[in-house]
């Protein structure tokens, strides 16, 4: 064998063996991460991903309950004498997606989207139809070559895309996959550099992976609070699951688990928080003051680091949803800074995510009842 051949070899598994054997590596939240990035769950298909969820978090809580919209909701009993504190963690188990509207001659699908995917991202994915059996299909449109020079200028828009499947007979694949089947893209998790991790759906899928951690935390801790984690559905297209979630438990108070921006090149540093450097506590009007107080004083008391993200219009998380709930349930926005967000290779740190995951469960630690009465005023 040539040297030079030879030792590129060498180099080729030193850097495989540094990527993914690293003992560094979070490979308990790698390994849940990897499972729950793969599962389908487009909004309002959020069958498979609440069966994982649901069996995960049974062995951490009291009770596991469905309700009828789909949420998934444990709880985890307090100690101590009453009265317990009702503390609701929640963070969006949907996934954007897409949707089959037309089945075209020649096996080919076209599509709509489900909830804000980037149009850009699409030419040359590969994806998962999930019809009456599921089956692979690609993204296609045309070709460079054939587009007149105009067209090189412009990015393609939804009708100028369609999903190609291999199969040639329209009627037989319109027995397979009905109009309304959901399409995913299909992406293992890739593992990088200084524990981060490249994926489809860590919005918000990361988020319910802190829920898991959180979770587990609290098995080693005493806490008085009633602790309800809800992994909600629907919030890519309205924040419905919260709606509905947080009506039914009427909590105390509520913190949001969900994902900001990262920063990357061409983001403004006040846009994009540092991946690493621990959760963004969001402050602004949907956030009460002193659940944002308590977080960050709980964050440097145990020496977690954290990250501020000024919010001064609700966005579109859960966190909106519950605060106006009922008349009114004081809420809290903790983030994950994610790079790349709504594309199929959406960028986080593992170090944040269990970070974040501790942070929640020293929190709840802490909570009395003198703390949740005081949240009735400012």
């Amino acid at each position: 064998m040539p040297r030079i051949f030879s030792n590129w070899q060498q180099k080729l598994k030193r850097i495989r063996r540094r990527t993914y054997t690293r003992e560094d590596v979070d490979l308990e939240n790698l390994d849940l991460l990897r499972r729950l990035s793969r599962e389908q769950g487009v909004s309002g298909r959020e069958t498979g991903i609440a069966q994982i969820l649901a069996e995960t978090l049974s062995p951490l809580a009291d009770n596991v309950q469905k309700d009828n919209l789909g949420n998934i909701i444990v709880r985890k009993k307090g100690e101590g004498p009453y009265p317990h504190p009702k503390v609701m963690l929640a963070a969006h188990m949907d996934e954007i997606g897409l949707m089959v509207t037309k089945v075209l001659e020649g096996g080919f699908l076209r599509f709509t989207s489900v909830g804000g995917i980037d149009l850009r991202t699409l030419p040359g994915q590969e994806v998962i139809i999930h019809g009456l059996q599921p089956i692979r299909g690609v993204i296609g449109a045309k070709p460079l070559h054939l587009q007149a020079p105009g067209e090189r200028k412009e990015a393609l828009a939804g009708e100028e895309m369609y999903i190609d499947t291999g199969y040639g007979q329209e009627k037989e694949l319109a027995e397979i996959v009905p109009l309304g089947t959901v399409v995913t893209i299909e992406r293992d998790l890739q593992v990088l550099a200084n524990e981060q991790v490249a994926g489809k759906a860590l919005d918000n899928r990361a988020g319910v992976a802190v829920l898991v951690a959180c979770f587990r935390e609290l098995t080693r801790l005493k806490h008085r609070a009633d602790v309800y984690g809800v992994a909600t559905v629907q919030e890519e297209v309205g924040v419905r699951g919260a709606m509905v979630s947080s009506y039914g438990i009427a909590p105390d108070l509520g913190v949001v688990i969900d994902v900001c921006h990262g920063d990357m090149p061409g983001v403004a540093e006040d846009e994009g928080f540092s991946l690493g450097k621990g959760p963004a506590i969001g402050l602004g009007p949907h956030v009460h003051p002193r659940l944002f107080s308590a977080l960050t004083k709980t964050a440097r008391e145990v020496g977690i680091s954290y990250q501020v993200e000024p919010s001064p219009t609700p966005g579109g998380t859960d966190a909106w949803a519950i605060q106006i709930a009922r008349n009114g349930i004081p809420t809290a926005l903790v983030s994950l800074p994610l790079r790349y967000m709504h594309t199929a290779v959406e960028t986080l740190s593992l170090k944040d995510l269990k970070e974040t995951g501790r942070l929640l469960a020293a929190f709840i630690q802490k909570l009395e009842p003198a703390f949740v009465e005081g949240l009735t005023c400012y």
